[in-house]
């Protein structure tokens, strides 16, 4: 079992609530839009993290975190990416992957909405976090957390905060 932190668009932003989320995490996971470095380096302090550079990320970013991140966790197959769209509306870049090889969770930031929803044509899960910093259209900061045990997600938890 491992107990994960998501979240996404930070825009530079990291603060002690925050930071109490990840010490619950075993792994911290970043869906982009990083914005400042420090935001990772904090995370990493406390927990391994795995992440992605997004849209307004600067080349220090881009050269720490890759375009796409697939991995296994326990027995799911995860895809994380900035822009990535969702369930029936996927980026252009992502959309023949995707139907060729899709993973058992799908996971982006980008929009500032927080969605978790299944793609029952491909048979996965998407998740985006909505956004953890303050900066942005949104009302709320939002992060999830969840277990992961063997190929099933459990105990998921939307946080939120005020801005």
């Amino acid at each position: 079992m491992k107990k994960i932190l998501l979240l996404s668009d930070t825009h530079g932003y990291m603060d002690d609530a925050l930071l109490r989320h990840v010490k619950w995490a075993d792994e911290v996971w970043h869906a982009g839009d990083i914005g400042d470095l420090s935001v990772t380096d904090a995370i990493k302090e406390f927990k391994p993290l795995k992440a992605v550079y997004g849209n307004i990320d600067d080349a220090k970013a881009r050269m720490e975190f890759p375009l796409d991140q697939r991995f296994l966790c326990e027995e799911i197959n995860v895809w994380m990416t900035h822009i990535g769209g969702y369930p029936g509306r996927y980026e252009p870049r992502v959309k023949a992957e995707i139907a060729q090889n899709p993973p058992d969770l799908f996971i982006c930031g980008h929009s500032h909405i927080l969605k978790v929803m299944r793609d029952p044509k491909l048979g996965l899960i998407h998740m985006n976090p909505g956004a953890a910093g303050i900066y942005g259209f949104h009302k709320v900061r939002t992060l999830l957390r969840f277990e992961v045990v063997d190929k099933d997600l459990k105990n998921l938890e939307v946080i939120e905060f005020k801005r």
